[in-house]
């Protein structure tokens, strides 16, 4: 356990990454407005819906702040993941209802950002880097899953409803084109949900920086409309008859994402 993330380590090649589940805002919370107390932006209730990973062996990282204090999933240089698009930051100053974050005068500076860096996003990161290579070095590749959640309407980044699957690979840049198919295969198969491959999220930071198929780690992010397991207004009350449902699709693709094997698809590449 660490202040910054909750780790806890698997048998799989499967890494599990949730960066946006934290609610601890720390002692920035003063500074902060009552809009941000409610921290309406975060990857609510993961852990609770992904409780099946123990049973699959996978190692899952999560982070305890939440994402107002510093995004785990922007790139550190403050470098945009969707150019000429409405982004927030690396230390976000609105939510996604476009509401303050921070009272008057408590706008992180510079030298503010840098520091929550520093505490907040490296540590997180080195961990994240770490068991990659142990992953690797144990099973001779890693398989990463980025797991995010969002509300289904949300205009301020995109128009209509959200699918309820958003699966993203940096188009295909970030993993096996085999293995992003049987995973979005798996998404197509479940009755009564919508699902993409690279639509509207593509993968953030994570998905980007750590995904390498060249060097054998695959990443995938899932973008999953909060719709499909909670209430999306205020207090975001977990729904368990809702969410026992879209936990099987879930974990369906998770266990497509296991069942693939690089040199089955090296022997397929060179057929």
């Amino acid at each position: 356990m660490s202040a910054v993330y909750t780790l806890s380590r698997g048998h799989s090649p499967l890494i599990v990454s949730m960066p946006h589940s934290g609610e601890a805002l720390g002692p920035f919370a003063p500074r902060m407005t009552d809009a941000a107390h409610r921290i309406a932006d975060t990857d609510w209730h993961l852990p609770r819906l992904y409780a099946f990973l123990g049973d699959m062996g996978a190692t899952v990282l999560s982070a305890n702040y939440s994402r107002y204090v510093i995004d785990l999933n922007r790139d550190p240089s403050g470098k945009s993941l969707y150019p000429g698009q409405n982004v927030t930051e690396l230390c976000p100053t609105t939510t996604f209802a476009e509401e303050p974050i921070y009272r008057q005068g408590e706008t992180p500076g510079v030298a503010d950002v840098s520091e929550r860096t520093k505490t907040y996003w490296h540590p997180y990161h080195t961990a994240l880097t770490a068991e990659i290579e142990r992953v690797k070095a144990e099973h001779g590749y890693a398989l990463l899953w980025d797991a995010h959640s969002i509300r289904s309407h949300v205009p301020r980044f995109f128009e209509g409803c959200l699918p309820d699957f958003n699966l993203g690979t940096n188009e295909g840049a970030s993993c096996d084109a085999g293995l992003a198919q049987q995973v979005y295969t798996a998404a197509k198969g479940a009755e009564s949900f919508t699902s993409v491959l690279n639509g509207r999220f593509k993968g953030g930071y994570i998905t980007r920086r750590y995904g390498n198929p060249a060097e054998d780690v695959h990443a995938i992010q899932l973008e999953l409309a909060q719709i499909t397991y909670m209430d999306e207004s205020y207090p975001f009350a977990y729904q368990d008859d809702i969410a026992a449902k879209v936990a099987a699709p879930i974990r369906r693709m998770m266990e497509a994402m296991l069942a693939w094997r690089p040199e089955v698809a090296r022997l397929r590449s060179s057929a």
